[in-house]
């Protein structure tokens, strides 16, 4: 049977997850690529053609076939028939709780569906290097992949807090300083500073339950609480973080655990657009893949067991790293055949920026 991966949505985390597949498919074991777009748009032919140049076979709704084959795309597929042939569907819409219930459920011959952040409740969370060991073969079939920033504050919690096999975490504070759109975005600008609400009474916003959710997976119940503000800048994503811990630990302690970890990168610099600049010049479409960036002049420690600083999130990078590795174990439920397929990525898991 052959291996198909079928991707759907092309937008901030579809398109570069795409590109991966692609690209790598033969060393990822990989037989085939394919890939839904809903609306034909003449602004992106440029970007499907090269997708489907580069290996990508698109499948689109029966109704708008003539409307896509009019600008020039090769259509290879119709959008149920794609699902229906993938061995698993990579879900990068806002919509992937709604297309589970209508399309996904009833479908038998996929191995396994994968769903981005927001889309809470689509299945079992997942976060690279987290929870790997919590997904089960054969009964985890519906994954989400959950938000860049949730990526961000679980690895700060697992490098900072678990030491000896337990979690040394007493209550994690988190303040998420969201960039306003990604810069592939013409829409959503905001002309100032935009504080978010808190609407869970428990965790304050849906990053701090989210990575609640992560842990939990390991039957651990974390005392988290998170804010939000969106800045006006399409840089990055930046936390300040406070984790209080149940024993002493000092500031180069908890600097050597951030360059110990391999899913880590570690800088001096504190301008969010020097780091993005990085990415833009080293990464892969213009990502780094590392789930958080330390600045290691902010790490400090406070009355022995109070761990303050901050860090960036690199864009959605994290996010696609998880989504691979997600998608390489649904096809293959070996986690020591999925490090060695994921090879190929490691080039962008930078320790040091």
């Amino acid at each position: 049977m052959k291996k198909i991966v079928h991707v759907v949505g092309t937008g901030t985390i579809g398109e570069p997850l795409l590109g991966l597949f692609t690209d790598f498919r033969d060393r990822m074991g990989i037989d085939e690529v394919t890939f839904h777009k809903r609306t034909p748009l003449a602004s992106d032919r440029a970007k499907l053609n090269h997708l489907i140049q580069r290996g990508a076979k698109l499948a689109v709704d029966e109704d708008v076939r003539s409307e896509f084959e009019k600008l020039g795309h090769e259509v290879s597929f119709e959008s149920r028939e794609a699902l229906e042939r993938a061995t698993v569907v990579v879900d990068c819409t806002p919509a992937g709780n709604e297309n589970k219930e209508k399309y996904y459920e009833n479908l038998s011959g996929p191995k396994g569906f994968l769903a981005q952040g927001s889309e809470f409740g689509f299945g079992k969370p997942y976060a690279r290097g987290i929870n790997d060991e919590t997904l089960v073969p054969g009964e985890d079939r519906f994954v989400q992949i959950v938000s860049c920033n949730t990526h961000n504050i679980t690895t700060l919690i697992k490098t900072i807090a678990h030491d000896d096999g337990k979690y040394h975490l007493r209550k994690g504070t988190f303040v998420c300083m969201r960039r306003a759109n990604d810069i592939s975005q013409s829409d959503s600008y905001i002309p100032a500073p935009n504080v978010g609400k808190h609407d869970d009474p428990e965790f304050g916003t849906h990053h701090a339950r989210d990575a609640h959710h992560v842990f939990e997976t390991l039957n651990l119940d974390l005392d988290l609480f998170s804010s939000a503000v969106k800045l006006n800048t399409q840089y990055m994503h930046s936390i300040w973080f406070n984790l209080e811990l149940d024993r002493d630990i000092t500031a180069e302690e908890v600097k050597k655990r951030l360059r110990a970890n391999p899913l880590v990168a570690v800088t001096d610099k504190r301008y969010a657009n020097l780091i993005f600049s990085f990415g833009r010049d080293h990464g892969y479409y213009g990502r780094i893949l590392s789930q958080t960036v330390a600045v290691m002049p902010t790490v400090a420690v406070r009355r022995k067991r109070e761990v303050y600083g901050f860090c960036f999130t690199p864009q959605d990078g994290n996010s696609l790293l998880s989504s691979v590795s997600a998608a390489l174990w649904l096809i293959e439920p070996d986690w020591k055949s999925v490090e060695s397929r994921l090879n190929p990525l490691r080039r962008w898991l930078y320790r040091e920026i």
